[in-house]
């Protein structure tokens, strides 16, 4: 997460650093993160069996 949300360019304020912070972990580490639950599988792996 650092290296994809914080380059160079310092947050213009606390809030759209809380926002880009939250965006990034619901749509791309909840989704590709490994489940023990799912056999520590990714949601995605896990599902794309299920869907063909």
């Amino acid at each position: 997460m650092k290296n994809e949300l914080f380059g160079t360019q310092p947050w213009p304020n606390r809030a759209a650093a809380h926002t880009a912070i939250f965006e990034w972990i619901e749509s791309w580490y909840n989704l590709h993160r490994l489940h023990s639950t799912l056999g520590y599988r990714s949601p995605i792996a896990y599902e794309a069996p299920l869907a063909a």
